[in-house]
């Protein structure tokens, strides 16, 4: 090929390579014409970005080849997404723009590339709360148009996180937050196990590196007795298997350390307590109409061996998730007496369960109750995006509230299945239904039993909405849903509702106004909806005519327009960012070093949900007039915090002090013994001097657990606590914690 001269023989040999690659990587029939497509693409994408080099070095044309690569190998996606993936970032990048790629390559690959661009502040007339939030609202948006743009989007940050070690530290704490809080829970929802695995696997690496080395290393030290263990487990399956004539493929799997992480934080368990750190996956190869049959035979094969854990059995053969997977899960006894998790799948399941929808969509000639569950979901999407009129921020929480959500199966009076987030109510069942169910909703049947509107729906629930004339949207009915879909609904509900009354109340405001000799302006009304703490004018208009704003409540505002607004307002609306440390001590202020930003004079708070102490590793997060946030990296919060506000992130390190005392909680498990209450006090008091800030005792039958909070200097002390704590005959486990307790 013919490259410009901005790249030396060696990387010119590179790239002949990988194009190569991306060739045998693109699967299934390539016609010609699909072919030249893809090699323009790759020769306008090499020149267009011929000047630009990546952090590494190298040039910049790598990456969006190896995004092509990933979107045909890993996704199994064809021409056009392997086209838009090579052009992915030409329009952002360089002075090419969406009309050109249009002309030159198609209006659906330019569809992808724009959805694709990313937003900057230019492109707001206004200012905006975040704009990664921003660029999220509009990745959801071209979603609901063209599934395409998200699953290449996903390539491309896949790759982002496999090349992430050449970028600043901030800059990688910035990607991994918004990975994990968004792209990764994105790409679980479209069935891309594999992708989301490692996606959050290298956020953990990123956003909490010593969490990452330490359970590498212990899960070094189990490995080889692990795989022995399910060796033998698989011999006796195997060969019985091979006798009844079922072809199966039996596989041992590792789970990643942030699966592992996410267990051992969930349960409080350690390492060597997660039964399922390997999992025996077996592979059948058979007929469509066989899957069924042969799966559950797998499952009595294994039955006449070993004795199942019934409570632990999943079903998704019957109940496939919504993004097309299906798999029995079962739990067995092994005879050294371990409980070893076991997948069955057919070759088909198991493709759709790593590729995701796009493996999926190639077996949609056996249309089931998954690919309309797909379906529901992604017009759920469009229902949302063209219904919501809530800033971006708002919009993403709502969107990732079913992101996040495991999944039940309900079904209608008819007996029309109908997939839900665990935790939905009957409210959220009828406004899934239709809007106008929702908002005339009262009660429902639930397997012929009445319930209330805020009635917790089960797996198999049938679900018989009762609906009223007389029952209108409220405010309070949000205390009873879980969905973003229904929010939206409602929302837009108290809306024309509440604009029902505006005549009305308009005519009746007008008389205050009159009786007032003030006149009556859209900019005066403006003033006494926001001084009454009102979110508008319809708002005011409803209260008003409703009676719960009267002539008493508008005479004050009009004869002091200059008055405070609603304070309630204020700290509602800005009490979310950054607050005092109430339980630290005042000595306990931490001596940062800022590198960045350093015009905010307005100091620094520990944050009390994560508790950082020097020798953690720390992010700060700044807002203006505000005090700089001090968080550990992987605490919810700021994972939240960076994901949205990525630029607010500031460089930050612990000057080490042994005058300054940080709190630190642990919760510790031992055995109920006289004395062990007393032992450990003054382990803690005496031995260490610390200072216990609180300390709980519960004990049931032999097993007592105490969680106590104290007082360190730095990382180091806390665990030389630990590390004594544990040597005591009575200590079963010890676990540092994030929260403090109330005492």
């Amino acid at each position: 090929m013919n490259y410009p001269d901005t790249y030396s023989r060696e990387e010119q040999l590179e790239m002949d390579r990988l194009y190569d690659v991306l060739l045998d990587a693109w699967k299934g029939d390539k016609k010609e014409a699909d072919v030249e497509l893809v090699k323009k693409a790759y020769e306008f994408a090499a020149w267009a970005h011929k000047d630009a080099r990546r952090k590494s070095g190298e040039p910049y044309i790598f990456h969006p080849i190896a995004v092509a690569i990933i979107v045909a190998e890993e996704i199994g996606m064809g021409a056009t997404s392997i086209t838009s993936a090579l052009l992915h970032d030409v329009v952002e990048d360089t002075e090419y723009t969406v009309e050109y790629i249009s002309q030159e390559y198609g209006p659906k690959v330019a569809r992808v590339v724009k959805g694709l661009t990313k937003l900057s502040s230019i492109d707001f007339q206004n200012s905006i709360e975040s704009i990664q939030a921003e660029n999220y609202r509009k990745i959801v948006n071209t979603m609901s148009e063209d599934i395409r743009v998200i699953l290449v989007k996903l390539a491309d940050r896949l790759h982002n996180m496999r090349t992430l070690e050449s970028m600043a530290h901030h800059k990688q704490l910035k990607i991994a937050s918004e990975t994990v809080s968004f792209y990764a829970p994105l790409a679980f929802r479209l069935g891309l196990f594999a992708i989301k695995s490692e996606l959050e696997n290298l956020c953990l690496k990123y956003i909490n590196p010593q969490v990452y080395e330490s359970i590498s290393l212990q899960i070094n030290e189990i490995r080889d007795e692990k795989i022995k263990e399910l060796e033998e487990f698989i011999v006796p399956i195997k060969e019985e298997l091979e006798r009844v004539g079922i072809k199966a493929e039996l596989k041992i799997i590792e789970r990643r350390q942030s699966s592992l992480w996410e267990r051992m934080r969930k349960f409080g368990l350690s390492l060597d307590e997660i039964y399922d750190a390997y999992v025996l996956r077996i592979i059948i190869d058979c007929p469509l109409d066989m899957e069924k049959i042969q799966c559950w035979q797998t499952f009595g094969v294994m039955t006449m061996f070993y004795r199942p854990n019934n409570s632990r059995l999943r079903d998704w053969l019957s109940f496939p998730k919504t993004n097309g997977y299906e798999s029995i899960h079962a739990v067995f006894m092994s005879k050294h007496g371990n409980w070893i998790e076991t997948q069955i799948r057919t070759q088909r399941m198991n493709i759709i369960a790593e590729r995701g929808v796009m493996a999926y969509l190639k077996y949609k000639n056996d249309v089931n109750a998954a690919e309309n569950s797909l379906k529901s979901w992604l017009d759920n999407v469009i229902s949302l995006t063209n219904s919501s009129d809530s800033s971006a921020v708002e919009f993403i929480n709502s969107f990732k509230l079913d992101l996040f959500s495991d999944e039940i199966f309900v079904f209608t009076p008819k007996g029309e299945m109908k997939s839900m987030p665990k935790g939905a109510t009957v409210l959220d069942f009828a406004y899934m239904i239709h809007s106008e169910i929702g908002n005339h909703c009262i009660g429902a049947n639930v397997n012929k039993k009445l319930t209330t509107i805020d009635y917790v729906l089960n797996m198999g629930d049938q679900v018989e909405v009762i609906t009223s004339e007389y029952q209108h949207p409220q405010e309070k009915s949000f205390e009873f849903l879980v969905t973003s879909l229904a929010k939206t609904r409602l929302k837009v509900g108290i809306k024309d509702y509440k604009r029902s009354f505006k005549e009305d109340g308009k005519s009746k405001l007008k008389e205050c106004f009159d009786k007032l000799n003030v006149e009556f302006t859209k900019q005066n009304i403006n003033m006494v909806a926001e001084k009454l703490g009102l979110a508008g004018r319809i708002d005011l208009y409803y209260n008003v005519s409703i009676g719960k704003v009267t002539f008493q409540d508008v005479e004050p505002v009009l004869k002091n327009p200059h008055s405070n607004p609603n304070t309630l307002l204020k700290i509602l609306t800005f009490g979310l960012v950054g607050s005092n440390n109430k339980t630290e001590k005042p000595s306990a202020a931490p001596k940062e070093e800022v590198a960045e930003n350093e015009d905010d004079n307005s100091g620094y708070t520990i944050s009390t949900c994560c508790n950082p102490i020097p020798g953690d590793d720390v992010v700060a997060i700044t807002f203006p007039n505000q005090p700089v946030q001090i968080h550990r990296p992987d605490c919810p919060k700021a994972i939240e915090l960076m994901s949205k506000y990525g630029n607010n992130i500031v460089k930050a390190k612990w000057q080490f002090s042994e005058d300054i005392a940080f709190m630190a909680t642990l919760k510790i498990s031992g055995v109920n013994k006289l004395g062990f209450g007393t032992e450990l006090f003054t382990l803690l008091s005496e031995d260490f001097k610390l200072d216990i800030y609180s300390i709980k005792m519960q004990s049931e039958g032999g097993m007592v657990d105490v969680t106590v909070s104290f007082y360190v200097n730095n990382l180091r002390q806390l665990e030389t606590v630990i590390d004594r704590l544990r040597k005591m005959e009575l200590v079963k486990k010890v676990m540092r914690i994030e929260r403090n307790i109330e005492s």
